[in-house]
């Protein structure tokens, strides 16, 4: 079902233009990733679609069944009620039936037996268990829980939060919302991964549709079965998840460049044969001219340049030589705070070139322990010291080491002090500080570029042992990419606290989790580390009974009887499949050609189009229970188990 469409809409902010004749739908089934470069409109886009801008141009469709929920990505404002109540406020009408519902009682209990008491609490009881009544509290305490809040946290007042978990709260409430479209505007921005997996499973089971503003590439690739990009102020969609969406863009884009170089060079020999006719110059060649020359109007009028791609971060990090092979140890490291234990017995061992990453729990104390490392913090227990001739850089996640008064040019210019002015500028437009943006003050600018001011002054200290505190935060997709690359061309040695796991599988050699009681080690990659932390939990046993036995020709002949029957269903379910997609997609050219003012047509063939699409899934659930059973048939065919009687008989 159709349940929102974007109609040629315009936005500009004086004089710049964000984007225009934007144009797309959401179906009820839709996963959708938002994905475009920091500052190009993402969010202003979702703040139309809420209703806090209006466009400039264009319309907005909203099926009469569509609720929304929006979750901006800074967190909500400060309460004096506790995080369990205030998450409880999603169900404020079910608290006021429920109120109303003991009144009723205690009336009751007074003997008060009124006709209409009675049916107004029935009425009353039946609507309340209709709408979740019995199992909202339970349902708001799974969802703090899964988001890694503690029955001790629940009676923490809203005011006492982290900004991260105010993040959380704010998600929880939007989750147990009963909205059918979910705006998520970066949601996992201050999740560690823990919560970030709970999410995901969340999303997997939601039965809604959403769009997600996302640079998490690993947590796009896991729940978006569709991509939408804002690039140069235009929407674009694809079909697929993130790495989906960047195979079918590089493909679209090679085509479009293989279409616009086959032009040019049709028009050069169009132009080529004006040009001979016209060295002849006789009566007949001037009209084969003309001819020629409404040739060459009709495919200019039709040439489209190849955009470029929005310009991105060029850098590298040069690390200084002569570092030993033992770059990094600790022993015995152990840190608390007002007689709270953060963590002890801490072993790490570093050595020259290993790229070793920093995992687990909010709060847990890994940017804590990375404090111990650069000095700002003195551990209880334990020591730790660098190799000879070890030059170390850090990058703090919260860019505490920035001073808010200076412009972005002074920034680097008074840590570096040695360059030219020159040489400064060039390195900050390397970092996308182009012109008058080298005069804007530090507390002016975005996180996103606060961070690449960081990074800068990181990659031009030369240091051969990088301290990175999630250097992957504010950044967009792009400049991620450009960090990974750079980080991946580094000659030195890195230890990187994220919860970037699409950064942790290119770069990572082995993987420390902090716990408690030290840290645990892991070689390889995140998805090294996961299957090792899945195969690591307890297996439940296999309880079906296995039959073995002769295959007779009776039953060999009902399993072929069976196979036909299958791949009779596969057949039909391919064909109608088809047929279908048909269907779908003159509809949906249909649609697209009506005008955007006949919201009844409009909406008819909406209906038409959304009993397609259902009769569609039942088509594909056939054909996928018929494929199922049939690759199940092969392999009890190959292993000669063939389970229990339901097997025989074609039901697996």
């Amino acid at each position: 079902m159709l349940l929102m469409s974007l109609n040629n809409i315009d936005m500009s902010f004086a004089d710049r233009e964000l984007f225009s004749d934007v144009n797309f739908e959401i179906y009820d089934a839709d996963r959708a990733g938002f994905v475009g470069v920091n500052g190009s409109g993402k969010t202003t886009l979702f703040r139309i679609l809420k209703g806090e801008h209006i466009p400039d141009e264009g319309s907005i469709h909203m099926a009469g069944s569509c609720k929304m929920g929006f979750m901006e990505q800074f967190a909500c404002n400060s309460s004096e009620k506790t995080l369990y109540d205030e998450a409880l406020t999603v169900f404020s009408r079910l608290e006021d039936m429920e109120l109303e519902l003991e009144e009723i009682h205690d009336r009751i209990d007074a003997g008060s037996c009124a006709s209409e008491i009675i049916e107004r609490q029935t009425l009353l009881s039946e609507r309340f268990e209709r709408e979740g009544g019995l199992t909202y509290k339970s349902r708001t305490a799974s969802a703090l829980t899964g988001l890694g809040f503690t029955q001790r946290d629940f009676a923490l007042t809203v005011d006492k939060l982290s900004g991260g978990q105010r993040s959380k709260l704010q998600l929880a409430k939007l989750l147990l919302s009963d909205a059918n479209l979910l705006l998520l505007d970066e949601p996992t921005n201050h999740l560690d991964i823990q919560s970030v997996e709970w999410l995901e499973k969340f999303l997997e089971d939601y039965r809604g549709a959403y769009i997600v503003i996302s640079h998490d590439r690993y947590f796009l690739d896991k729940v978006t079965n569709r991509t939408i990009e804002l690039e140069n102020g235009h929407i674009d969609c694809y079909k697929g998840n993130y790495t989906r969406f960047l195979e079918l863009k590089a493909e679209e884009q090679e085509r479009r460049r293989k279409v616009y170089e086959a032009t040019v060079k049709e028009i050069g020999r169009i132009e080529g044969i004006i040009e001979q006719q016209k060295r002849w110059n006789q009566a007949r060649n001037y009209v084969t001219i003309a001819s020629k020359q409404k040739s060459i109007d009709r495919l200019e009028a039709t040439l489209v340049r190849p955009e470029e791609a929005p310009e991105a971060l060029k850098f590298k990090f040069k690390s200084a030589d002569g570092c030993g092979n033992d770059v990094f140890c600790a022993e015995r490291l152990a840190l608390g705070f007002d007689g709270k234990q953060l963590f002890r017995n801490v072993n790490i061992d570093i050595k020259k070139g290993e790229r070793v990453f920093l995992l687990g729990g909010n709060g847990c104390g890994k940017t804590s322990l990375f404090r111990i490392f650069i000095g700002q913090y003195e551990q209880d227990c334990g020591e730790y010291k660098y190799g000879t001739r070890v030059q170390m850089g850090y990058f703090d996640q919260a860019q505490a080491g920035l001073t808010e008064s200076k412009t972005a040019l002074d920034e680097v210019w008074d840590e570096y002090p040695k360059m030219t002015e020159t040489a400064v500028r060039t390195a900050l437009g390397s970092f996308l500080f182009k012109g008058d943006d080298v005069f804007k003050r530090i507390s002016e600018l975005s996180g996103g570029e606060r961070a690449r001011i960081a990074i800068l002054k990181l990659m031009l200290s030369g240091a051969n042992f990088l301290l990175l505190d999630e250097p992957t935060n504010h950044l967009d997709i792009t400049s991620c990419e450009a960090l990974e690359n750079a980080l991946m061309n580094y000659d030195g040695t890195l230890f990187i606290i994220s919860h970037d796991r699409y950064l942790i599988n290119k770069l990572a050699d082995r993987i420390y989790y902090l716990t408690p009681d030290g840290v645990k080690e892991y070689l390889g990659s995140y998805d090294a580390y996961a299957l090792a932390q899945m195969n690591a939990a307890p297996k439940r046993e296999e309880t079906l009974p296995k039959k073995t036995g002769a295959n007779d020709y009776k039953l060999k002949k009902e399993r072929e009887s069976e196979r036909r029957k299958l791949n009779t269903r596969i057949t039909r379910a391919e064909k109608e499949t088809e047929e279908l997609d048909g269907k779908i997609a003159a509809l949906t050219k249909e649609m697209s050609e009506v005008s955007g003012t006949d919201y009844q047509r409009v909406l008819e063939m909406s209906e038409e189009l959304e009993r397609l699409r259902e009769r569609q899934e039942e088509v594909m659930s056939d054909w996928e229970d018929a494929s199922l059973a049939l690759e199940a048939m092969d392999s009890a065919v190959t292993t000669g188990d063939f389970g229990d009687d339901k097997a025989d008989q074609g039901v697996y």
